[in-house]
């Protein structure tokens, strides 16, 4: 197990008893940049653009269609085009959204003690349950996981806390007693709203002019298994 974890705010503690974890998916819990990666590239391919490659499009997974619109094409919302690209790539997506994608190195390990202690934990992402279902029932999330909660379950999608509020209700542990781990500033904004202890997911899809140690979090992790030293 690796402790290298690094309290961001100087005043961060865990002397409120943490009885919960919830993990964001994409960038955090599991590695889909490779599947993402794909979808992109089948719609460059029929348009004659060359394949990018998984490390330039890796950074941008967390914004989902969104950044995968505009790492791929540098297309925006705005774009007369956006909307129906944008249906173009989860059509394409959905055909293939689970083939390579796994949980992060040391993940396992991590809910696999949470189980042992009898610690819930389960996943809140913005990625919607047409995907993100899947994800979950091939890779064993389901039926380990104490809740999922996806981008269309609740109104309200990340920074928005009605997602994690949510979760808490789920697994039955107030917001307090919960971690929230992310790899995106508004997962960090999305528990402090909610009253959540933060960590960033350093390991994550934390994308080159992002700077962690500007979203306010609690704790910045480097590796999954460095939740277990905070965990104690």
């Amino acid at each position: 197990m690796r402790d290298s974890v690094v309290a961001v705010n100087a005043s961060a503690s865990l002397g409120r008893n943490i009885r919960a974890v919830l993990f964001d998916l994409d960038g955090t819990f599991a590695d889909t940049a490779p599947d993402m990666a794909v979808a992109v590239n089948v719609m460059r391919h029929r348009r004659g653009m060359e394949a990018l490659s998984t490390s330039a499009i890796r950074p941008h997974v967390s914004r989902g269609a969104r950044g995968m619109l505009f790492v791929g094409f540098d297309m925006r919302p705005e774009h007369a085009d956006y909307h129906p690209m944008r249906e173009e790539f989860y059509v394409t997506y959905d055909a293939a959204v689970c083939v390579q994608t796994r949980w992060f190195d040391g993940i396992d390990e991590v809910v696999s003690v949470l189980e042992q202690r009898k610690q819930p934990w389960g996943i809140v992402t913005n990625k919607s349950a047409r995907f993100a279902m899947p994800i979950a029932h091939a890779t064993g999330i389901h039926p380990r996981a104490g809740c999922i909660v996806c981008g269309d379950t609740t109104a309200y999608t990340k920074p928005h806390p009605a997602p994690l509020l949510h979760a808490t209700n789920l697994i039955g542990v107030a917001p307090e007693c919960c971690l929230y781990v992310g790899d995106d500033e508004r997962d960090i904004i999305a528990a402090h709203a909610a009253g959540m202890v933060s960590v960033a997911a350093a390991y994550g899809y934390v994308g080159a002019g992002n700077d962690i140690a500007t979203w306010g979090a609690a704790y910045r992790i480097e590796h999954p298994t460095e939740l277990l030293a905070l965990l104690g």
